[in-house]
């Protein structure tokens, strides 16, 4: 049986080719080894707060550097990423954090009026993190991303460990009624990518040590066209990653060919 870990595989990437490109949008350009290290932050952050092994951690972002490092954050500390469709209105986005029984939300700027009115709604959300988008100053309720992201200084690994049946929540946009959780080991996840990755592949029973022996260079960039929040953008993101290449991230919030 494999034991993979998203947060392991890519962590030794970032040690192999730490200067090479993990994800760009527009003039933005997060090297490996920066991504990693704000992931610590992020992982760091957390773990102070007090999140409990398996806590849930929704990602209430357009497309952007910070959604992928705050999944690896909560990667790392054996937490689970939940998305969040940017375009439900408070109703589902109360469902959908009381649904997943979510502790932390890391939102964009943009969404802080719309939050501060639903807060009361989901009293299980303790931990806030804003993502500077330039919309505003960030609410007393919450914590800049920036500084939670800078606030590690060595590998951040939690006291519980990390383990293959680890979780990633995916939740679908509710077409078939009130959205539902689809529950993914990270195992499954990265050795479904591994054996259709365009990049760096590894042996499908191998480990961490595999990838340490067998990245040399950044593998290819890729766009995912779709938003990161559904399954479509989040999983080519991760057979990138996986593959020791570049996510490329549209600028802006829709698609031109």
């Amino acid at each position: 049986m494999s034991d993979w870990h998203l947060a392991s595989v890519w962590e030794a990437i970032a040690e192999r080719i730490p200067e090479a490109p993990a994800v760009v949008q527009g003039t933005r350009r997060v090297s490996w080894g920066a991504f990693d290290r704000r992931a610590d932050g992020i992982a760091h952050f957390l773990l102070q707060a007090g999140v409990d092994r398996q806590a849930t951690v929704a990602q209430y972002l357009f497309n952007c550097p910070e959604y992928l490092e705050s999944l690896f954050g909560a990667f790392k500390a054996s937490l689970v990423p939940v998305n969040t469709n940017y375009r439900y209105v408070d109703d589902e986005l109360v469902y959908l954090w009381d649904n997943a029984d979510v502790v932390a939300v890391v939102f964009h700027g943009t969404f802080s009026d719309r939050i501060a009115g639903l807060r009361h709604l989901v009293p299980s959300v303790q931990t806030w993190l804003w993502v500077d988008d330039h919309t505003g100053d960030c609410p007393g309720w919450a914590v800049p991303y920036e500084e939670a992201a800078a606030c590690a200084t060595t590998r951040t690994r939690p006291p519980w460990g990390r383990s293959g049946d680890d979780l990633y929540l995916l939740y679908t946009g509710g077409t078939t009624g009130l959205p539902k959780g689809v529950m993914w080991r990270v195992d499954d996840l990265f050795s479904t990518f591994n054996a259709t990755t365009p990049g760096q592949r590894y042996p499908q029973d191998g480990g961490v040590d595999d990838v340490r022996s067998l990245v040399t260079a950044s593998g290819p960039a890729g766009l995912p066209v779709a938003p990161l929040m559904h399954g479509a953008g989040s999983f080519t993101a991760f057979s990138l990653l996986g593959g020791a290449g570049t996510v490329v991230l549209l600028s802006g919030r829709s698609f031109d060919p």
